[in-house]
């Protein structure tokens, strides 16, 4: 191996992975160096990545500006600023970032270009900014019967070859009443095809309470930003066709009054080990 030129272990480190790439740096010096390659990194890029964050702008928890992403040193510090920082696109209605470990793409749909039924009416829902959100504003639930949220995303600008998992970003106030053992009916599909239909609960404590870290896939867990997460449905995205992939939240049950969600948006990023 050590008779084998860098550009050419770079070559091979660039068909693999971001993580296998990491692992394949720690075989000799000269592995190490070939991994830290411009080329190698690039590939892990997306192949719009220049137009995507020409066209962005940084979240609000960010410091840093999206234009200057394209004056990083290394397309590795670029793609691992990806991973970490999700930047805003499609004027602050989607976060965009990378999954670390493929390179995947990830998207989280804001609050703001979500369907939520009576959204717009003070009584029943208010629109606030909170800290360590990726949005300028968040939705928080005042009080309703008729909870039904939507949202949905084209397919093509997804990854493709790639099972990929949407999740309900929230969080719950202390005075939240009406979601403890409340089975909350989810919907995954794409729009003219049938969905997958699965219940999740939105009750944090008692989410927390059976599985705090593991996860059984009904009940929310913490993620590493602080809100909490639950998944509403996997769904494979071949590539192969252009579509809209689709996301319902509903508890509608009569006379069951709830408040105090938050809800930051729906992300939808590629499964773990798949």
């Amino acid at each position: 191996m050590s008779l084998l030129p860098e550009g050419c272990i770079a070559s091979v480190i660039s068909c693999t992975t971001p993580r296998d790439a990491c692992r394949l740096s720690l075989v000799s010096s000269i592995f190490k160096s070939a991994a830290e390659f411009d080329a190698v990194w690039e590939r892990f890029l997306p192949p719009e990545y220049q137009s995507i964050i020409s066209k962005s702008s940084p979240c609000p928890s960010s410091s840093s500006s999206p234009s200057s992403l394209l004056c990083l040193p290394s397309k590795k510090e670029l793609f691992l600023s990806l991973c970490d920082h999700p930047i805003l696109i499609d004027d602050g209605k989607k976060a965009f970032s990378l999954d670390k470990q493929s390179g995947k793409k990830c998207y989280m749909i804001s609050a703001r270009d979500l369907i939520i039924v009576w959204g717009d009416t003070p009584t029943y829902w208010r629109w606030t900014s909170l800290p360590g959100a990726r949005f300028q504003e968040v939705a928080e639930l005042i009080d309703v019967c008729w909870l039904e949220i939507r949202g949905k995303i084209s397919t093509c600008i997804l990854s493709p070859g790639t099972d990929y998992a949407a999740y309900l970003v929230f969080k719950l106030t202390a005075e939240s009443y009406g979601f403890k053992g409340l089975a909350v009916e989810v919907h995954v599909g794409l729009v003219g095809s049938e969905s997958q239909k699965r219940t999740v609960y939105l009750d944090a404590v008692r989410g927390q309470a059976s599985l705090p870290r593991e996860n059984d896939g009904h009940h929310p867990k913490e993620r590493g930003d602080r809100w909490l997460e639950v998944e509403l449905g996997d769904f494979y995205n071949a590539g192969d066709e252009d579509g809209e992939l689709e996301m319902n939240i509903l508890a509608v049950t009569p006379g069951h009054w709830k408040s105090g969600l938050i809800v930051q948006g729906i992300e939808i990023r590629p499964k773990q080990g798949r």
